[in-house]
This record gives C-alpha cells, structure tokens and sequence, in this order.
C-alpha cells in the first residue's frame, strides 16, 4: 500500500532534485549504484564511475576548443591592433595631410589584405584626383544609397547591397564580394572592398574599423583647416 502511495505521489523529477541536493546519496547507499539504468556507451552499460569520467572529458574538451578559438581571435586582434598603430604612425611621419591620406590608402591595401579602396569625400575637392578617391560635391544627400548609414554613424561590413557596390565601387562592383564602410564624419566616407565574400563580416572587428575611420578624420580635418 505504501509503495502504491509513493509511485502515485512522488515524481522522477521529485528524485532527481533530491539528488541534486544530496550528491553524496550514493556513498550512503552504495548498494542502489548496482541497480540503476545508466547511459549506454558502445553498447555496454558503462559504470557510474566511467560515466561520470566520460562526461568531464567531453565537459574538457569543449572548453579546450573554446579556449583555442578565443586564442586564436586573441592572436588576429593583437596583429590588426600592430597593422593599426603601423598605420598611425605613417599618418603621424607624413609631412603633410595629402601625403597622410594617401598613406592610409596603401597601408589598406597592403597590410589588410584588401582589394579595393574608395574615398569618398563631401563639398569642394581637397586631395589631388586618385583612383581610389571619389569627390562628391552633393555631400551625403546625393548618395541616397548611403542616407540611413551616414545618419548612424557607425561603421558596417559584410555584404553590400547591389546598388551601394556600384555607387562605391562602379564598373568594379561585380568583383567586390564583400566590403567594410567606415564614416567620417561631415567629410564623407571610407569603404574597403574584398574578392573574398567571408573576408569582411557583419560585426567583426568593429573597433578597428572606427580607431582607422578617427585616425583619416583627423588627417583629413587638418588638409581642409588649410594645416
């Protein structure tokens, strides 16, 4: 009668949280581990004990693989961090803004593995003509495509929509797979277009691209205070 009673009222879920409270209950009753039902490994029932050793392994070795994932991310933000301060330090040697643009320009192409520059820079022509540069004398208005991306300034990378490839990149879009865009403030804007669609991602590196976005605005800034 008692054990009718017991099966009627008391849950699995009942037992396992009075397990979890009291880990300790099978070193009390050592007898009850020879009849419980454990996981079946290849076939065989494997023992408390092994199950328990199974399971901090796999536990070890997912966090082996994180920690080998967050060390390799650890060890490519210590080289853009290195490829950055290179970059400042030429805009900082160069004996003049042009010079400093240009030079963030090859330092681009070079160190960052891309393939395509575009500068695009608002009002009145402030740099000598360049393949890379693009004047657009409307500002941010006459670039629609861009409107709604100016407004947040914030800088986006992955893949770039159609219409805003061809505007940044015209007769070359096609090639372009997937691209960064940085804006600089009232000055315009700076995109970096890759052949690799995976080389520029949604959200990646985020922070370097605003650090090389500040680091052009305040060279640019400086050629068009006439300094």
């Amino acid at each position: 009668m008692t054990n009718a009673l017991l099966d009627d009222t008391i849950k699995a879920s009942d037992v396992a949280a009075y397990l979890r409270q009291h880990p300790g209950f099978l070193s009390d009753y050592p007898e009850l581990a020879t009849l419980l039902t454990l996981p079946r490994e290849q076939g065989a029932v494997a023992s408390l004990a092994a199950y328990q050793l199974q399971t901090l392994r796999e536990k070890n070795t997912e966090l082996e693989r994180k920690f080998n994932e967050l060390t390799v991310i650890a060890a490519e933000n210590e080289r853009l961090m290195q490829r950055v301060h290179e970059l400042n330090v030429a805009v900082l040697r160069a004996n003049t803004p042009a010079i400093a643009a240009r030079s963030v320009v090859a330092r681009l192409l070079e160190d960052f593995g891309t393939d395509q520059i575009r500068l695009v820079l608002f009002g009145e022509p402030i740099l000598p003509p360049a393949d890379w540069l693009m004047q657009e004398p409307g500002g941010r208005m006459a670039m629609p495509e861009f409107v709604d991306f100016l407004a947040h300034h914030e800088p986006i990378s992955g893949r770039l929509s159609a219409e805003r490839l061809y505007r940044l990149f015209g007769q070359n879009a096609p090639e372009i797979r997937s691209a960064a865009v940085m804006p600089l403030g009232e000055l315009g804007l700076l995109a970096i277009g890759s052949h690799d669609p995976d080389h520029f991602q949604p959200g990646m590196g985020t922070m370097f691209l605003k650090m090389i976005a500040a680091t052009l605005t305040a060279a640019l800034a400086r050629l068009k205070d006439g300094a």
